[in-house]
């Protein structure tokens, strides 16, 4: 055997083996083409009718959204309602009670019903809120009080 001939072997070896690789190959693209086109076929079948449910919830929820909705609009009338209500009520009423009370207190005072000078005042109460501050201004005061 000649250089050439060898070379010639070799080179349809190496030819056979790409070809054995390659051939390999298209054979796994092929298996990975069938179960991809089999997945998407599965998804399709289980989206559609995902999607009509979807569909459905989102028509059933415009409804209820439509629903709240008048639903809001009359509390907003009968807020708005109650609110000129509670206004004439309270310009009708109001200003005759305010007098009825001064003059009851008026009433009371004349007739010795206020404080008398023998009986102690008693102590303003201090209420305590927890968790707030006093003023810088207070503060100053207060310690001026203390001192």
């Amino acid at each position: 055997m000649s250089g050439g001939e060898v070379a010639g072997i070799l080179v349809a070896v190496f030819w056979a083996i790409l070809v054995s690789f390659l051939a390999v190959a298209l054979v796994r693209l092929a298996q990975t083409l069938k179960a991809t086109t089999k997945l998407v076929a599965d998804v399709t079948e289980q989206a559609v009718p995902l999607l009509s449910d979807a569909s459905r919830a989102v028509r059933s929820a415009q409804t209820q959204i439509e629903r709240v909705d008048s639903i809001a609009s009359d509390v907003q009338e009968v807020t708005s309602n109650a609110s000129a209500l509670s206004t004439t009520v309270a310009s009708t009423f109001g200003g005759p009670l305010v007098k009825v009370a001064a003059f009851g207190y008026g009433v009371r005072r004349a007739m010795g019903g206020g404080r008398r000078e023998d009986v102690p005042a008693k102590e303003a109460r201090r209420t305590v809120i927890v968790g707030r501050t006093v003023p810088g201004a207070r503060r100053g005061k207060r310690n001026n009080r203390e001192k």
